[in-house]
């Protein structure tokens, strides 16, 4: 009996047990739906993070002011004061890329926002920004305009509102530009408004009311307002020099003394995406580890019912050997058997776990998430199945072709 012929075989015992094939299949569905589903979810979310950070690009960067006290030498300091508004625009006057810059600062990040008898809850953010922010911060306009010059230099109140803002206080067939809405009791004509973005921002730049630097200056009256810079250099290559340069220069407007840590923070844009990127990696083990631990199981119960297929057919054994099968022939057949029952539930998860990572990573991206295929995971997957059946499968297959061929043939 060739090896075709024995695979033949195999075939044929599985389809003339069809409801314990199905049965058994679905055991090893169950542990590579999680596998996959588990991965294909984590490489959803990593797509969705790098969607959102890709309009921003690696070549940007924000300069913010401390957000504690400062130790040097184990002793704590006192607090180091934030970026004040001369500081941020002698930054933007003196940076080479200055027309790549953008100053900003946060007025308030619980503001409520009123339109007739509408109004927001008070949680919206309200952000003095200049003519670059929008550009810089990757920010499109679902319509209207940007702030210009002119708003800027005169001091206009005029604002850019986001799109949750402009769906509390507007109807669907109301359209926002030209609308006066009233902003800490000031009154200001809407010019723009922001698409939607959800996801990972958690829907805080939906809830934005942005209005002219000075105009932010104004509104926070007596407060010390912390101002904050992002910059971006044209190309991918000169981001380290255009940091390193950045932080030279802000040390002297700071007047941080030689030796001393810097009294700001600059970070990167793609260091969150890197982060989160490191944190997937873990996941990831974390997921593959849920899946060999449920595959094992899995794995378990498929050798049981091989082990009890192998009683059942005690006397098929007999007649085989009888005839001639060596012992290794009869040990392809099982392996096979079991392989193959271990591949069909494999693809049966892998459909499941790539429908269900999908779903999860949409959900928890708000909807932002493509729909990925992981193709490297599908992969592992009937590798794993493989293996998998190897593993359930090499012992029964052992016993089989150690029985004695007269003694099977007595077996009722």
């Amino acid at each position: 009996m060739n090896l075709l012929e024995n695979t033949r075989e195999g075939l044929r015992s599985i389809i003339s047990n069809r409801l314990r094939t199905i049965l058994t299949s679905l055991i090893i569905a169950i542990g590579i739906t999680s596998l996959v589903g588990i991965l294909t979810a984590i490489d959803g979310l990593q797509s969705s993070v790098d969607n959102s950070f890709a309009g921003l690009g690696a070549n940007t960067f924000d300069i913010e002011g401390p957000q504690d006290y400062r130790r040097f030498g184990g002793r704590a300091e006192k607090r180091v004061p934030p970026i004040d508004y001369h500081q941020a625009m002698t930054f933007k006057r003196r940076f080479q890329q200055g027309e790549n810059v953008s100053v900003y600062a946060s007025v308030t990040g619980a503001a409520q926002v009123k339109y007739a008898s509408k109004k927001t809850n008070p949680n919206v953010q309200l952000i003095g920004v200049d003519d670059s922010y929008l550009s810089i911060k990757a920010m499109k306009l679902q319509s209207g305009r940007n702030f210009s010059p002119t708003d800027l230099e005169n001091s206009l109140n005029v604002t850019v509102i986001g799109s949750e803002v402009a769906s509390t206080l507007f109807d669907r067939n109301q359209n926002p530009l030209n609308k006066e809405i009233n902003v800490l009791g000031g009154k200001y004509k809407v010019i723009g408004v922001l698409e939607k973005k959800g996801g990972f921002s958690g829907g805080d730049d939906d809830r934005l009311v942005l209005v002219p630097l000075e105009n932010a200056r104004a509104m926070a009256a007596n407060r010390t307002l912390t101002f904050n810079i992002t910059g971006s250099v044209p190309n991918m290559k000169d981001a380290e020099t255009a940091v390193e340069e950045a932080r030279g220069l802000m040390r002297q407007i700071r007047r941080d003394v030689l030796g001393r840590p810097d009294t700001f923070e600059i970070r990167r844009a793609d260091e969150l995406a890197k982060d989160f990127e490191n944190i997937s990696g873990y996941l990831r083990i974390g997921g593959f580890g849920i899946g060999f631990i449920t595959l094992l199981g899995a794995s378990i119960a498929l050798m049981n019912i091989m082990m009890v297929s192998v009683t059942e057919r005690t006397r098929e054994i007999g007649i085989r050997k009888s005839l001639g099968a060596t012992p290794r022939r009869i040990r392809e057949q099982f392996l096979i058997e079991a392989i193959v029952i271990c591949i069909i539930g494999g693809l049966g998860g892998i459909v499941l776990g790539i429908g269900i990572g999908n779903l999860i990573s949409t959900v928890v991206s708000q909807g932002n998430g493509n729909f990925v295929v992981p193709w490297f995971w599908m992969v592992v997957g009937i590798l794993v199945c493989v293996a998998v059946g190897l593993f359930s499968g090499i012992y029964p297959a052992y016993k089989a072709s150690r029985l004695d061929p007269i003694e099977a043939l007595r077996y009722e």
